[in-house]
Formats: C-alpha cells, sequence, structure tokens
C-alpha cells in the first residue's frame, strides 16, 4: 500500500515547521528528536504531580510486562485518564507510581515493590525492571497512582540458567490493524494457559488513517474522534495511535494475561520503508524526523528494557533471551539497518541487484552478533523470532518466478549468510519465526531452495494476522498454486489467529489457530492444524 497525496502533503509540510538547516544530516535530526532522553535535566523541570489531584482512572490502557529473565521482568503501564487528547488528561509533570509484584492473585505474598516517576517527557510510561525474583515462575503485578489501582497483571520469569525445562508454550501475533476488525484472536489468546510469554513479529500499529467508525469494525453504538483520521506523522499522532489501539479490551487483556516479547515491523513507522529510506520520495531528513518518532512512541508503549531505549531515530531493538539450555532465542530486527528493497519493491524478477553478493536484511553488526550467538548457544533449539518471510515462496508454477523484493527472497545473499553461519555454529535445530504476510505458513527451511531433496536446515511458523487483511479465508484463490509451486511448503491458511507453540527436549509442535471473522465480533476459536518437527530430524509433518 502507499501513502495518499494528502498525507504526503501533510508530512511535508510538517517538516516546512522546523528549521530545514538542522536537519541536513542524520546527526542533527538525532540531537533535535533526542526528545527528553537525558531524563534528568528534563524530569526536574516541573515538581511532581500530587496523585490526589488524579480525579480520574489513570488506568485506561492496562498494563503489560515483558523480555522475561530467570530474575527478573519489565513491567509496563501508561497513565491516561482521557486516552483520545494528545496530553492523555495529564499535565506535563512527574506522577509518583507505586508497584508491587506478588506470588499471588491477592497480592497476600508480596516480594517486590516500589516507586517510580512517570515522566511527561515519556507521555506518563512506566517501564520498571522488577528484579530479585525466581526462575520458572508465575508472579502477579499491579500499580497504584494516589487512590486508583490498575488491573493485575500475570508474568512468569524464565527457566534458571543451566535448567532443562520439561516443556515451554509460547503464543506467535502479528499485524493488528485496527481498521480491519476486530482483535477476537487475541480475546482468545488471553484465555489460553500455560504460556511462557508471546512473541509479537511486528505490525502492532498501523499508521493509516481511521475513520469515526474503527473502518471495518463499523461502530453504531459510538464514534472515533477525528483526530484518528489521518496518517500517523508526528510524535504526537503515533502516540494518540498507541492510545486507541491499546484502548482495545482484547489487546489489553492479552497482555495482562502474558509477558509479551516484542520486535517491530514497518506499519510501526511508514509500510515497507528501508532503513533511512521512506516508501516515498520524502527528503531522508524528513523521514528520520518521522522515525524518530515513531521509535520512541513505540518504547514509550511496550514493555522493554533500559537498552532498547530510543536515541533520536536510532532504538537497537535486537536482543537475546535463555530459556535454560532448552531454548535460545535471538529476537531480529529486519527493517532499520536492510538495504533498500531491490527493483521498487513487490514481487519482481530476481535481478543482479537483488542478488548482490553485498546485500544486507539485518546490517553488518547485527548479522554478526546473531552468528556469533549461535557459536556460543548450548540450547536444545535455536529460535528466531523477526518479521518477514525467511523461506522461498513461488508464486508461479511454472518460471520465471517473481519473488517478494520485501521479504528474504529480495535478499538470497544474507540469507544464505545466515544459513551458513547457523551450519558452521552446528545449530541442528533452527526455528525461524515469522509474520508480516497475513496467513498461516509452515514451511521446512531447505539449505539449497533450489533442490527440494537438499538437506533441511530448520523450520519456519509464520503466523497470520490478528486482524489485518479482514476475514480472510481457510484455502485463498491461490493456495494450489503455492502448495505446488513450493514444496517445502507444508501449511497455508489465509485465516485469521495466532499460533501456539511448544518446545520440549524431543520436538516442537505449532498449533495453528483461527477464527472465522474479525470484521464481526465474538467469533470462536478453533485449530485448523498442527505440525511437529523432531529435535535433531527438522521437517514439519502433521501432528
Amino acid at each position: 500500500m502507499t501513502h495518499s497525496t494528502s498525507a504526503t502533503a501533510e508530512l511535508r509540510a510538517a517538516a516546512r515547521h522546523l528549521n530545514r538547516r538542522r536537519f541536513l544530516t542524520v546527526s542533527g535530526a538525532a540531537a533535535a528528536l533526542a526528545l527528553g532522553t537525558n531524563l534528568p535535566t528534563a524530569a526536574h523541570a516541573a515538581p511532581a504531580l500530587d496523585p490526589a489531584r488524579i480525579g480520574e482512572d489513570p488506568f485506561a490502557l492496562g498494563v503489560a510486562s515483558g523480555d522475561p529473565r530467570p530474575d527478573s521482568v519489565v513491567l509496563w503501564t501508561r497513565l491516561a485518564t482521557r486516552p483520545y487528547e494528545a496530553d492523555s488528561g495529564l499535565p506535563a509533570r512527574p506522577v509518583a507510581v507505586r508497584w508491587e509484584i506478588a506470588h499471588d492473585e491477592r497480592f497476600r505474598r508480596v516480594v517486590r515493590r516500589g516507586q517510580v516517576l512517570a515522566h511527561p517527557e515519556f507521555h506518563h510510561a512506566v517501564h520498571v525492571e522488577a528484579g530479585g525474583l525466581a526462575p520458572g515462575r508465575d508472579y502477579h503485578y499491579r500499580f497504584r497512582v494516589g487512590r486508583w489501582t490498575s488491573p493485575a497483571g500475570r508474568t512468569r520469569t524464565a527457566p534458571a540458567p543451566g535448567s532443562t525445562p520439561g516443556g515451554l508454550r509460547f503464543g506467535l501475533v502479528s499485524c493488528q490493524s485496527y481498521h480491519d476488525g476486530y482483535y477476537t484472536a487475541l480475546g482468545h489468546l488471553a484465555r489460553e494457559e500455560g504460556l511462557d510469554a508471546v512473541f509479537h513479529l511486528g505490525d502492532y500499529l498501523y499508521e493509516y488513517p481511521v475513520s469515526a467508525v474503527g473502518g471495518d469494525r463499523n461502530y453504531t453504538d459510538r464514534t472515533l474522534p477525528d483526530l484518528f483520521n489521518r496518517e500517523t506523522v508526528t510524535l504526537e499522532d503515533y502516540r494518540l495511535r498507541y492510545s486507541l489501539y491499546k484502548s482495545d479490551a482484547d489487546l489489553a487483556a492479552a497482555h495482562a494475561a502474558h509477558p509479551w516479547i516484542v520486535t517491530w515491523d514497518d506499519h510501526e513507522t511508514e509500510n515497507n520503508y528501508a532503513n533511512g529510506i521512506p516508501e516515498n520520495g520524502v527528503p531522508p531528513e524528513e523521514f528520520l524526523i518521522r522515525r524518530a518518532a515513531a521509535y520512541r512512541a513505540y518504547y514509550e508503549n511496550m514493555p522493554l528494557r533500559r537498552p532498547q531505549r530510543p536515541q533520536g531515530p536510532d532504538l537497537r531493538l535486537y536482543r537475546r533471551l535463555h530459556y535454560g539450555r532448552l531454548a535460545q532465542f535471538d529476537v531480529l530486527d529486519t527493517r532499520q539497518y536492510r538495504d533498500n528493497q531491490a527493483g521498487g519493491d513487490g514481487w519482481k524478477l530476481p535481478t543482479p541487484e537483488s542478488e548482490a553478493p553485498s546485500r544486507t536484511m539485518l546490517g553488518a553488526s547485527q548479522e554478526r552478533w546473531l552468528i556469533d550467538g549461535w557459536r556460543r548457544s548450548q540450547a536444545v533449539w535455536n529460535v528466531v523470532p523477526q518479521q518477514v518471510t525467511f523461506s522461498r515462496r513461488r508464486n508461479r508454477v511454472e518460471g520465471p518466478w517473481p519473488l517478494s523484493m520485501d521479504a528474504w527472497d529480495g535478499y538470497p545473499a544474507a540469507r544464505e549468510r545466515v544459513l551458513a553461519g547457523a551450519e558452521s555454529a552446528g545449530i541442528d535445530n533452527l526455528v525461524v519465526l515469522t509474520g508480516d504476510v497475513h496467513v498461516h505458513y509452515g514451511f521446512d527451511i531447505k539449505r539449497d531452495f533450489d533442490d527440494p531433496g537438499s538437506r533441511t536446515a530448520g523450520v519456519e511458523v509464520v503466523t497470520t494476522s490478528v486482524s489485518s487483511g479482514r476475514d480472510g479465508a481457510a484455502k485463498p484463490g491461490n493456495w494450489q498454486t503455492l502448495m505446488t509451486a513450493n514444496p517445502h511448503m507444508k501449511y497455508y491458511n489465509g485465516q485469521r489467529g495466532y499460533v501456539l507453540l511448544g518446545l520440549d527436549a524431543e520436538k516442537l509442535r505449532a498449533d495453528y489457530r483461527t477464527v472465522p471473522a474479525v470484521t464481526t465480533p465474538g467469533a470462536p476459536i478453533t485449530t485448523a492444524a498442527s505440525f511437529v518437527s523432531q529435535a535433531g530430524e527438522p521437517g514439519l509433518l502433521p501432528a
């Protein structure tokens, strides 16, 4: 999808209000858009607000937790009494927020508590890195401001280092376009029991306008403010859009029920951007202003640790989490450091540009970090949560075959380096987790995609969208073509939903969960298919 002419004009008009000469370099944009990152100076400019003066519930956006470690977890909330207003209904002053984490739901056995300031420079977001916890166990947490108490959330720490858990279970979600339908799948995900964490694989937010009736939600009982009916460009735009999304009850329930491990794709900033290159012909200095705003709002609204705080238009999102010796998770960022899509993006025949040996999807530093981490890994399963389809996809039975320039097919040299790195590191059980494409896929990752009989190097589990693409179909019109043209494709379903991923010492199990509709609320959830892959013998087989 592309920008509307009016949205592009709005972006250019907004940029003209800035002193253009300050943004002629990346460093200039970064410095100008630090946006209060050095909090001590900015935060102490105003006295703290007396919490007793807050007369409305400040926890309208719920709570969340994320990035579990064996001894700690991030606890998140963002204060907002009126989420659909630019200031969220609060004055530009710090607010003291108390937090506590307990063994039990009634908070009779509190194990840690503390107080933190919610700064207006971060839109009154709170990121508490609650430490001193026991490994591999459930906790319950909540926040308090004055007389107000937040909803309680459940979280879970990672297993102890060196341990081998009997099993792990995760949810996989992506692509939750608000205007395409209800978050019914997330409501069901909130009720799944025993999940260690949820991986969100990108497109948490969409930049496109949301109409007064919520797009395809077609509200009849209320209307949304007109301020949502424009593309997100400024920091205020992105902050308001997160307020809209997080006001959804199903999304809030899923956050409260499980810790989340997040990464972004493109729509959290702009469709199909690459590194510092925008989708359309906006000058790079203008786009970096927009990227800085998008990255800051993302951090403010996600349960991320201090190393993920943005610095201007940069935010290091790739990171590693360990779940004992059973699983190592290398969370990637395939958007911030990539070369521009070849051939003008879209589905194109491969060209010397797309097949150039120097092309990168991850950037040199992230690629080196990934492979070095594999060399040190002692895990049974090496899992890579990331954004865009890793395995090759042909959309014709006979050649020549166009490929998606936005996915790893547009970066074959980078994919080969990653597979060669896994091979040299001796990785036996490689698992790639993917979002982006609004369908369920299951792939065997072939060492040579041109040879169906070549070694299977791992498996790729692609989760469909929560809502993006509207209702979908179990067998889209190109189902037979894709299944025939890609013998390594073991599963394809075009409905909405999520994946439940199970890992133990012997096998991986993927349960593809679907709902029949998202344009009307309340649809039931079913397991459309289940596949397993045996440890040491990669390849998806029907369960």
